[in-house]
């Protein structure tokens, strides 16, 4: 038997979400359809020419809940039956062009609903929620989860804003960076804006979505900096800064550079270990004060290529 205690959270969340369900069964629905009629018009919908039978199996209704329910539904014109072809004694359901109006109208109030109910969570929150439901989700249907898609692409226009934004909100939230500490940023990407030759500014995409940069920015004819390293916490551990790292690195040995530095602060430990594994060797330390009002101790890392 599994534990006692995954089995005890297991059934306490069956008791928050059904108080979730009854929620939603009573705000979004009952107007004038139940969430069991509103499921059974949307799985129709989805199943075009769907027989009773098979909306019981799939929805788990009660046969003569279900008999009342298609009854209505014939009776109010929101559904058509036809004799299905594979079996004289069934018939399968079709909405009606009525039916598809209220299936349509259900959809946009069901949409309204959910937002409102979403509406006090930030982008990061609901991002884990969607990741949790999706995760019970495959575990319920033993469907395999679709592995991420990482791309790594040189930046493209609109791509430099979203740097900076994501570096304001990760050290803002996480570190308690200040203004001080964007404004440095978004000035630095505007400089290589206005003068990329002889580096590159890349950004990992996870389907799609950016969620980490890294950049090159040239010094001299041999020394690059590498800058704006920044992965968002959610999508750590996928391999990600490995990934943007050895990008930037191989950018550097193909441009025949022979040096390489970075600035960092002492409390990014992720960073500095994925420094210290790629071969860098902290040369310098200074104090800074201007980004979180405290002071922090900025270091220096640099790595020899020619070695």
């Amino acid at each position: 038997m599994k534990s006692i205690n995954g089995i005890e959270k297991i059934r306490k969340f069956n008791r928050f979400y059904a108080n979730v369900l009854g929620k939603i069964d009573q705000e979004l629905y009952n107007q004038p359809f139940s969430l069991t009629e509103a499921r059974v018009i949307t799985d129709i919908h989805e199943r075009n020419g769907c027989t009773s039978t098979e909306i019981r199996a799939n929805l788990g209704i009660d046969r003569g809940y279900m008999s009342r329910i298609v009854q209505r539904f014939e009776d109010e014109e929101i559904i058509m039956k036809k004799q299905a072809s594979h079996d004289k004694r069934q018939y399968s359901l079709y909405l009606t062009d009525k039916g598809t109006g209220i299936y349509n109208d259900l959809v946009e109030n069901a949409n309204i609903g959910v937002a409102k109910m979403i509406e006090s969570l930030s982008e990061e929150e609901l991002s884990k929620l969607v990741s949790s439901m999706e995760t019970i989700e495959t575990l319920y249907t033993n469907e395999p989860q679709a592995q991420p898609v990482i791309t790594i692409r040189p930046f493209q226009p609109g791509d430099l804003g979203y740097v900076a934004y994501l570096h304001g909100r990760l050290y803002d939230r996480k570190y308690q960076f200040g203004p001080m500490f964007e404004y440095y940023v978004m000035k630095g990407l505007t400089e290589f804006m206005m003068n990329t030759d002889g580096g590159e500014l890349w950004v990992a995409e996870v389907d799609s979505e950016i969620v980490g940069s890294i950049a090159i920015t040239k010094s001299s004819d041999t020394v690059t900096q590498l800058r704006w390293f920044v992965l968002d916490e959610n999508y750590q551990g996928m391999g990600i800064g490995k990934q943007l790292m050895e990008t930037s690195l191989n950018f550097c040995k193909e441009n025949r550079y022979e040096h390489v530095f970075l600035w960092t602060v002492s409390t990014l430990t992720t960073a500095r270990h994925l420094y210290q594994k790629y071969q860098f060797k902290l040369t310098e330390e200074k104090p800074n004060e201007e980004w979180t009002g405290t002071t922090l101790m900025e270091e220096r890392w640099d790595l020899d290529l020619s070695e």
